[in-house]
This record gives C-alpha cells, structure tokens and sequence, in this order.
C-alpha cells in the first residue's frame, strides 16, 4: 500500500507513521519499494505468520486455556 493512503486510512502523522514503517522494515516484517515518486509498502506475512506463532507459543506455554490459540494463528 502506498504510504500516504497507509496514513489516510491510520489517521496518524507522517513523522510517526514513519517512525513505524521504519522499526517494521529494520524487522523484516515489512518491506518498500519506490514506485517513481510513490513509496510503497508491502507485508511480509510470512515472517508475521512467524511472528504470531512464536509468541503463541512463548507466552501461552504455560497457560492451558491458550492451546486453542496456537492452532489458530
């Protein structure tokens, strides 16, 4: 999604959303590409898939009622 309809549809500043595409991209959760004039960002669901079943499996490990959580992410 290009950025400035990324921060229309947030309702955030530039300075902050920009913060945020930065921790993101420094992550590998997301990455950019400039399209002439327009920076546009793409998820990268794999490594979020990744992400959200490690910390299924971190912080339900010790909590019964989280197993059904782990199967679903």
């Amino acid at each position: 999604m290009p950025v400035g309809r990324l921060q229309d549809k947030l309702k955030i500043p530039a300075s902050t959303l920009s913060h945020h595409i930065k921790s993101l991209v420094a992550v590998g959760l997301v990455s950019q590409v400039r399209e002439s004039t327009t920076l546009v960002c793409h998820a990268n669901f794999d490594a979020m898939r990744g992400l959200v079943d490690f910390l299924a499996a971190e912080c339900c490990a010790d909590e019964v009622g989280c197993r059904g959580a782990q199967s679903a992410a």
